[in-house]
């Protein structure tokens, strides 16, 4: 065995692959189980039996769902900040802060349309619209990768797939935790405030969180198994 390959930054980059993996594995375990089993489930359960069921089911399901969104990120930003160091031509700052520009307008929108009245509250019309943002996102940051200099798949790739988990975390914690505090009754719901279309947002999101989460993975897998982009 060649242990002289173990370098700090060979051991770090492994560290950091692992918790993102474990994290991941969490926080997106969570997120089927929510959506392909909870939803029916709440939706079987009998009314008197719901708030003695889901005040002690759902408080430690959303912790583990939250904080491992939070642990996968982080770990995935810094994982990606190294990748972004073994550019040739860019270095790391330049297109990381670019990428995150993007994500951020992007997102912005993304929490706009989400929206549980009118068009938008129709399933299908929101996931139209939502496919339209990724896509302009992904061929901005192509477009503005390729003006820095980055030159790689995984720089791409892992960009792209990043920019997706960053949205479902954002949603996590912008939306589905926020709704979910008022709806368990874990902190008052302000006057005026509509539980029923605080829960249509939540489910909402829950959902594009899901399907988001199937292209998010295949990029993930893309970066360093399925070279898409490369430049002659």
């Amino acid at each position: 065995m060649d242990f002289s390959i173990l370098t700090p930054k060979v051991v770090f980059e492994f560290l950091l692959r692992w918790v993102h993996l474990l994290s991941g594995i969490t926080w997106i375990g969570f997120l089927y189980w929510l959506n392909l089993v909870n939803v029916n489930f709440q939706k079987n359960l009998e009314a008197d039996v719901k708030p003695k069921v889901n005040p002690k089911l759902m408080p430690p399901t959303l912790w583990y769902f939250r904080w491992g969104a939070v642990l996968t990120v982080a770990s995935g930003l810094l994982y990606y900040i190294s990748i972004l160091h073994g550019e040739p031509e860019s270095g790391a700052w330049g297109p990381f802060f670019s990428w995150l520009g993007v994500i951020g307008v992007s997102y912005a929108i993304l929490f706009n349309v989400i929206r549980p009245e009118g068009a938008l509250n129709n399933g299908k019309v929101l996931a139209g619209v939502v496919s339209l943002l990724i896509v302009l996102m992904s061929a901005a940051l192509f477009l503005i990768y390729k003006s820095l200099g980055v030159l790689t798949n995984p720089a791409y790739a892992i960009g792209i797939g990043g920019g997706m988990g960053l949205f479902m975390l954002l949603n996590v914690w912008g939306i589905i935790w926020p709704a979910q505090k008022r709806i368990l009754g874990l902190v008052p719901v302000e006057e005026g405030v509509d539980k029923m279309k605080l829960a249509r947002r939540a489910y909402l999101a829950s959902r594009i969180n899901f399907y988001l989460s199937i292209p998010m993975l295949l990029f993930m897998g893309v970066s360093t198994h399925l070279p898409l982009i490369r430049w002659y």
